[in-house]
């Protein structure tokens, strides 16, 4: 795909700001078919697309910079534009900015770019200088759930991410809230983790591809006065060694954990200690893992 710096007469009026509210569970590979033979989705309809991405940035990488990423994805026959910000998450849950535009070929809209409002693009040099920087690509399978009076779709992603010669394997789950309450969306999570290997999963695919280009997986520090640090630690680490495979992010992982094992809560004390042992074991993913690591997260957040 080619940026284009040519619009076409789509109204570029700022859009007001859309929320985007999902949970991102990372599956076991062995867990696939489980998922798709899970009750709540083996009689609901479903449409399977494989998709295409390109993300793009300036050389100098000033969407990188600000948390924008900007994508053009295509089936082959339609493309949609998205601009995404980083917003706020935790857990998994992620609440974030996100505006899309339909496109009638490969290229970008760059016009439409700068009326949204998002700082980078409100510079000329930036979207001049729009390039493709990696890909996606991806068979995405949806469900539309009815669950706990909300509306919930289901996202099954397979594929690669791929950075030059660097490849790695995307198998992960998006539940995103359409309408209802997130407290659907972990109610809705912990169904499926009784029959599927899962994990939350903070890093984005576009983060992802950003580390595996630099062969840099960055943590945030962690303190024992703040927990929800600690497990947001926990859950970067363990994104980090899906892609890198460094044991040291096992360990990180692991040592996060260890630091909740002196919270002032048994429950989340105990949680986190077991989860912690499992991360010991070679084969630590498994149902009882996402099933313990949810109830933790529930434990932690809704305190």
């Amino acid at each position: 795909m080619n940026p284009s710096t040519q619009g076409d007469d789509t109204d570029t009026k700022a859009p007001e700001t859309p929320q985007e509210v999902e949970l991102k569970l990372a599956l076991g590979l062995d867990s696939i078919e489980a998922l798709k033979a899970h009750p709540l989705l083996k009689n609901t309809v479903c449409e399977t697309h494989r998709l295409a991405n390109v993300y793009y940035d300036t050389p100098e990488r000033a969407l990188e910079q600000y948390r924008v990423a900007l994508r053009l994805r295509g089936d082959g026959q339609r493309f949609v534009q998205t601009v995404k910000t980083a917003g706020h998450g935790h857990g998994g849950l992620h609440t974030r900015g996100e505006w899309e535009i339909p496109r009638d070929q490969e290229s970008l809209d760059t016009h439409w770019l700068a009326g949204l409002g998002v700082t980078p693009f409100e510079q000329d040099a930036v979207r001049e200088h729009l390039a493709p920087v990696y890909r996606t690509d991806f068979q995405r399978t949806q469900w539309l759930l009815e669950h706990d009076d909300s509306h919930i779709e289901l996202a099954l992603d397979i594929g690669d991410i791929v950075v030059g010669e660097r490849r790695v394997a995307i198998h992960e789950v998006e539940l995103e809230l359409k309408g209802g309450r997130e407290a659907a969306l972990w109610s809705l999570a912990d169904q499926l983790a009784e029959q599927c290997a899962l994990r939350p999963a903070n890093a984005s695919k576009a983060a992802r591809a950003v580390a595996l280009r630099e062969q840099h997986w960055q943590l945030p520090p962690c303190a024992l006065d703040m927990p929800e640090q600690c497990l947001e630690r926990a859950i970067l680490a363990l994104d980090a060694f899906q892609d890198s495979q460094q044991q040291t992010f096992l360990y990180a992982a692991r040592q996060a954990l260890l630091k909740l094992v002196r919270h002032d809560d048994p429950n989340v004390a105990i949680l986190a200690g077991r989860l912690a042992e499992s991360l010991s074991r070679t084969e630590w993913l498994d149902c009882r893992f996402g099933q313990q690591w949810l109830l933790l997260m529930q434990r932690l957040y809704r305190q």
